[in-house]
């Protein structure tokens, strides 16, 4: 009995640590033109995977002037998001012939790039444990 109650408590011990260190992401997007579709937010955890591999993401139905998103469950770190307001619904971020945007989008720290998307660098920020709330703009 002594073993099995030692074997509980270490379990709810592991278990209750895994969970208090995740951290909410909560982003307040700004300059929102239109309640059409949603506005789509992807976090990536390193200049290796930035734009290709999310580590989180999630998504809200557009508020016109200002949508707020948040991701959740995300360890403390070093993180950069991307976020495009998808109009038509369709799931992608749209381009035109030349790869350049149509639809409206923003970076972690308002970074923008010269001649493509900014760098991770330049759009990184920390999440602390106790998660974090941020605020962007789109650009159009």
């Amino acid at each position: 009995m002594r073993r099995l109650l030692a074997t509980a408590f270490c379990a709810c011990t592991v278990l209750s640590s895994s969970l208090a260190g995740a951290a909410d992401l909560t982003i307040r997007i700004d300059d929102v033109r239109s309640a059409d579709g949603t506005v789509q937010v992807a976090v990536y955890d390193s200049a290796g995977t930035f734009l290709k591999k999310a580590a989180g993401a999630a998504g809200e139905k557009a508020v016109e002037g200002s949508t707020t998103v948040t991701v959740r469950d995300l360890a403390a770190g070093d993180y950069a998001y991307a976020i495009f307001h998808d109009a038509n619904g369709n799931g992608k971020m749209d381009a035109n012939m030349m790869g350049i945007p149509t639809e409206d989008f923003a970076f972690s720290n308002n970074a923008l790039g010269k001649m493509g998307p900014p760098r991770f660098d330049d759009a990184r920020f920390t999440l602390p444990a106790a998660g974090l709330n941020a605020t962007v703009s789109l650009k159009h």
